[in-house]
């Protein structure tokens, strides 16, 4: 099938909407490579966090684990400048072959019976230096393949491959430890990561000429991109925005929810994963609704409502003390977390300069380093105010930094004529 032309590409995704993306060659490869490296990721983060807490017995550090995975988010933006000068898909080939690697030796430490929780925390460093730069590429590339009439449900079915992981990868991930051990859950690990990096080759990415290279240099372009980014309002406000949810909301689903499922609900392994699914579920939804809502709301808005409707959801799920209940929260608030980042997303794609994209995008992914710190932050507030106690703390002072964000940047939000606004 011939790749569709820039040209007529928007009539044709004008009828297809929601799969309009799959028209595109790269788009058919770029996003079964992302499915696999998100499922083997999360299998990954669910079976050894459970592995942590279990051998440690210590909620310091199941969140140590779970905040080094992050500490790469400082390197993001020089990711982003390395992906535009030699090439997005070359760079993320590089990583993902290195994360099959990794896999591979974790395959071979669990099948001998050698691991233990230090080469469990050596391992995920190593990860950490690297992955959480994997979703600044994998959107750098959407952008320098896609018409700008795509990016929206681009970014959404983008979205689905992290939702389907959480579904897939932690059912899968919690089931095959329990049949079988973690030597067959590496063994599938690595398998997915062999994959994405095979799939990722097939896409054809866009490199800079050597020529326009030599004219600048990797601390200049991360300066222009820092420089561009400060002086965008629209951009600037997504980006505190973007902070600010990594460290009050996305440590109350991603860290704590082996804490959460083993102290608070009293449930097993197999628990911690219906509750993973149920927020990759929610998830899931929010990113194939994402386009009709739209319709209804002006796109910065639902980026603005939904991320304050995140902090609702997360202290419904807080009151819940039941697993099915607890689950079903997780639906609802899987639900507003996608909404409110696929509209982020789709925002900065849209709305940044084109040849600074990429490093919009890194300096974007470094508002992560918020996850780490309000993880950390965590372990301690859990343990001398307790879980819920903690919960309504981060949700009041998110909430209220969210419409101070909102209000400081009204004109560029809110209003039907902003840029942000534009559909």
């Amino acid at each position: 099938m011939e790749e569709r032309t820039t040209a007529s590409a928007p009539a044709q995704g004008a009828r297809l909407g929601f799969l309009a993306p799959f028209h595109f060659r790269n788009f058919r490869f770029q996003w079964p490579a992302d499915v696999a490296a998100s499922w083997a990721y999360e299998m990954e983060t669910i079976v050894l966090g459970w592995y942590v807490l279990v051998e440690t017995k210590s909620v310091y550090l199941l969140t140590a684990f779970a905040a080094i995975q992050y500490i790469g988010t400082l390197l993001s933006p020089m990711f982003g400048v390395m992906g535009n000068r030699i090439g997005n898909k070359r760079l993320l080939c590089g990583m993902r072959g290195l994360y099959a690697v990794l896999a591979i030796i974790m395959t071979a430490l669990t099948v001998t019976q050698q691991l233990t929780p230090t080469y469990v925390f050596i391992c995920t460093t190593l990860l950490g230096l690297v992955r959480p730069s994997d979703q600044v590429l994998r959107y750098a590339l959407i952008g320098e393949t896609m018409p700008a009439s795509y990016m929206l449900p681009a970014a959404s079915i983008s979205r689905t491959t992290q939702d389907s992981a959480r579904i897939m990868g932690a059912l899968l991930g919690a089931g095959l430890v329990a049949a079988f051990g973690m030597g067959s859950v590496y063994t599938v690990v690595a398998s997915f990561y062999v994959m994405s990096f095979v799939l990722t080759l097939r896409v054809k990415g866009v490199r800079r000429e050597a020529a326009e290279l030599e004219q600048t240099s990797p601390w200049r372009d991360l300066k222009e991109g820092v420089a561009y980014s400060w002086t965008t309002p629209q951009i600037l406000a997504a980006m505190w925005l973007a902070l600010l949810v990594n460290l009050t909301a996305y440590p109350l689903t991603h860290g704590l929810l082996p804490y959460v499922a083993k102290e608070v609900l009293h449930t097993t392994q197999t628990g911690l994963g219906y509750l993973s699914a149920g927020f990759a579920v929610g998830a899931v939804f929010g990113a194939v609704g994402i386009n009709h809502v739209s319709r209804v709301i002006l796109p910065a808005r639902c980026m603005v409502i939904f991320c304050a409707g995140w902090y609702v959801a997360l202290l419904i799920f807080s009151q819940m003390g039941g697993l099915t209940l607890a689950v079903a929260a997780m639906v609802f608030t899987g639900c507003m977390q996608s909404l409110g980042m696929v509209s982020m997303s789709a925002l900065l794609l849209r709305t940044a300069s084109g040849p600074l994209r990429s490093r919009v995008m890194g300096l974007r992914m470094l508002m992560i380093y918020g996850l780490p710190v309000g993880l950390m932050a965590a372990g301690p507030l859990v343990t001398r105010l307790g879980y819920h106690a903690t919960v309504w703390l981060y949700c009041v002072i998110g909430i209220a930094l969210t419409v101070l964000i909102a209000w400081r940047w009204r004109a560029h939000l809110w209003r039907h004529d902003a840029l942000a606004n534009r559909r």
